[in-house]
């Protein structure tokens, strides 16, 4: 799917007051990196390393794993679909509601992707239908904002050896929930890992992610990947973000979670709308009356105000819209402005 995600400010003239579309937190601080890289501008003059093995060193010892055990992409995306390729024609299950280019890219590269609402419990056994030789699942998943409990991913995973499991945990560092470490799936051997410093340090425009598992998963991998996936520029800015330490959330993740629950009760008190549990920033809305798009458009041409029609993921219906919380002001203008529009 090239359009229809969030963050499509393009399609707009009005400039933008508030952006709730994306699950970037648009509050980061990035003035030291712009200031790094404007000293770095002489990098696109010269192609960058083929293989990107200098971040994934970094990264390795950040994450306490062997270099080999890193793969290094542009952007979770990009990961998405050379796992895809490089497991080219394998029956996929995908757990929906969630990112499209899960089962985009497996249907790009002859998989045969089976819809997954529901995951395997005690009454299953814990088991995966008998077909499926791959489960893609995100974890805090977009656009629900949920977590599968850790000790019931475990139980999945112990009772599905044969299955690969992709499990996209692009925002790790926006939850406090336990999620499956590095060490724990390399223990495990089928499971790739997916990471977004995209995510971590608000940072979409360079597009900089990874993928950690088994070296010999990867391996596979980087026999698919082309040379200088990733731009000279991203690697700069990935090296020296990692050597900050910095993490572009908010100060206190506590208090940015607990004001994310304090908007998610200001619009259920609108009485208009359905808003699911989250575990991370962000949350899917539903309107009891009323279409998703129709309120996007009244909310970015009215107001400035951009959120994320949610209509067009699987199994969703024109009713559904996710937001990502912003700073107080921000969310309680987005509060007032579907208020008003509720009146109309």
């Amino acid at each position: 799917m090239i359009k229809g995600h969030g963050d499509d400010t393009y399609q707009y003239s009005r400039p933008m007051v508030a952006n709730f579309s994306s699950n970037i937190y648009s509050h980061a601080d990035l003035q030291g990196l712009h200031d790094f890289l404007k000293g770095r501008l002489e990098v696109i003059g010269n192609y960058p390393a083929p293989d990107a093995s200098q971040l994934e060193k970094v990264l390795a010892n950040e994450l306490h794993i062997e270099a080999d055990e890193v793969l290094v992409t542009n952007g979770a995306t990009q990961a998405i679909y050379l796992i895809a390729q490089a497991f080219a024609g394998s029956k996929s299950a995908v757990f929906q509601p969630t990112f499209s280019e899960y089962a985009d890219a497996c249907r790009m590269h002859g998989h045969i992707v089976k819809s997954l609402f529901l995951l395997p419990s005690a009454r299953e056994d814990w088991l995966l239908p008998e077909d499926v030789r791959m489960l893609w699942l995100c974890n805090p998943n977009n656009p629900t904002g949920q977590v599968v409990p850790l000790e019931e991913l475990r139980l999945l995973l112990e009772h599905n050896s044969q299955v690969l499991f992709v499990i996209d945990q692009s925002y790790e560092d926006f939850t406090l929930k336990y999620l499956l470490t590095e060490r724990e799936a390399l223990e495990r051997g089928n499971v790739l890992l997916l990471h977004s410093m995209t995510k971590r340090f608000a940072v979409p425009g360079l597009r900089i992610g990874y993928v950690t598992g088994d070296a010999a998963l990867l391996h596979r991998l980087r026999t698919h990947q082309m040379p200088w996936a990733v731009n000279a520029l991203a690697l700069e800015a990935g090296k020296w973000l990692l050597q900050q330490g910095a993490l572009c959330v908010p100060a206190s993740l506590t208090a940015y979670l607990k004001e994310t629950a304090r908007l998610r009760d200001r619009l259920m008190a609108l009485g208009a709308l359905e808003v699911w549990d989250t575990d991370t920033h962000f949350m899917l809305v539903r309107l009891r009356m009323g279409k998703a798009s129709a309120l996007k458009e009244w909310l970015m041409c009215e107001k400035g105000i951009l959120i994320r029609d949610a209509s067009n993921f699987e199994g969703l219906g024109d009713s559904y819209f996710r937001i990502a919380t912003q700073d107080p002001a921000e969310n309680e203008l987005l509060v007032e402005s579907i208020a008003e529009w509720l009146t109309i």
